[in-house]
């Protein structure tokens, strides 16, 4: 029987470097890569090589002179975007590769190949915005690959959910206005970006297509699992996307360097768990993971392996996450009061 997950890798990711000591480094991708090497994972998923992303795919995301400023950075040794973003002479081919990987994912989810796919590629994307790089990102990667979907396959909908430390600006702002693409975040705050306060709900049209839950320092396990089930879920029985893409940031583990939270690896698997089985309720399980952030490479390594077995139909731990989320529910209770305050004409009756 094929497998019905695939993982996008290829070494051209690890071409993009930053420069000594930067914490987004080539090492993050090879401890992946050997970890699909384990006995749990290995033979169970579909590898799939990454294209570049046409310049018509970014786009529909990116202005053309953001684009042409990145190009521009091809073969040079050394180039500064802004304090935290740097590139390497083939940075740029890595862009296209990590955008386009996701699009290769996203047709063969849709032809109906596999069911998920876990694109394991840097440089990272939820910063990016349509004519600025920030935050280690160049172009975004899950905005191409939802307006993509949209394009090429014919989906009405979309949801993009973040559990990236960070709050995914460009993403929240590339899709403000736009009510066919819900996006919906968890993250450190305040914190870099500085971005993502439960106010910001999206404009016009797009009014309630963004939610935000800003945490403080310090939630884990109970309080993301409690979050992506009773807050995320609900809204997607609602919104019934087409298509879920999940912005994976591994940097809300509980030893990362540039974090303050305290999700274990168990915590990722069972957030992909609750996620993985309300995808398979709403969109027939298609759901594309980007790796995003996370820079305790134990933390990436353990993490990204739960995710995928999950991903992969095995389960990455014997826990149950509504026994799990039941530690933070008095927590998660306040942070859903919130949001049916500011969302409660939107999605008040599906949020209890």
């Amino acid at each position: 029987m094929a497998p019905s997950t695939a993982v996008v890798k290829d070494p051209i990711f690890m071409e993009h470097n930053p420069g000594p000591y930067h914490p987004e480094s080539p090492e993050r991708l090879r401890v992946l890569y050997q970890m699909l090497e384990d006995p749990e994972i290995r033979g169970g998923f579909l590898e799939l090589r990454p294209r570049e992303a046409k310049r018509e795919d970014l786009e529909r995301v990116h202005d053309p002179r953001y684009i042409d400023r990145i190009a521009e950075t091809a073969g040079r040794p050394r180039t500064s975007l802004d304090p935290d973003t740097q590139t390497s002479a083939r940075s740029y081919e890595a862009a296209l590769m990590a955008a386009g990987g996701c699009l290769e994912a996203i047709d063969r989810i849709m032809a109906g190949e596999i069911k998920n796919a876990f694109a394991m590629i840097r440089p990272p994307g939820h910063h990016a915005e349509a004519s600025r790089a920030m935050g280690f990102c160049l172009f975004n990667n899950v905005a191409v690959a939802a307006r993509y979907a949209q394009a090429s396959h014919g989906i009405e909908r979309v949801m993009i959910l973040d559990w990236d430390l960070h709050h995914g600006n460009g993403t929240q702002w590339i899709f403000y206005e736009d009510p066919t693409v819900f996006y919906g975040s968890t993250h450190q705050f305040p914190y870099y970006p500085g971005s993502g306060s439960f106010q910001e709900i999206g404009k016009g049209k797009g009014a309630g297509y963004t939610v935000n839950v800003p945490l403080s320092v310090g939630h884990g396990d109970a309080e993301y699992v409690g979050i992506y089930r009773r807050i995320f879920c609900a809204i997607a029985r609602s919104f019934k996307p087409q298509l879920l893409i999940i912005s994976a940031g591994f940097d809300i583990y509980r030893g990362d360097p540039l974090g303050g939270m305290g999700v274990s690896p168990e915590g990722f698997g069972l957030m992909a768990r609750v996620l993985l089985e309300m995808a398979e309720e709403v969109c027939g399980g298609r759901v594309l993971v980007a790796l995003e952030g996370g820079y305790d490479l134990q933390g990436l390594r353990e993490g990204g392996k739960a995710v995928l077995m999950e991903m992969m139909g095995k389960r990455s731990s014997s826990l149950d996450p509504r026994e799990v989320e039941s530690g933070g529910r008095a927590r998660v209770d306040a942070l859903l009061k919130r949001v049916k305050e500011i969302h409660g004409d939107k999605w008040g009756e599906v949020l209890i």
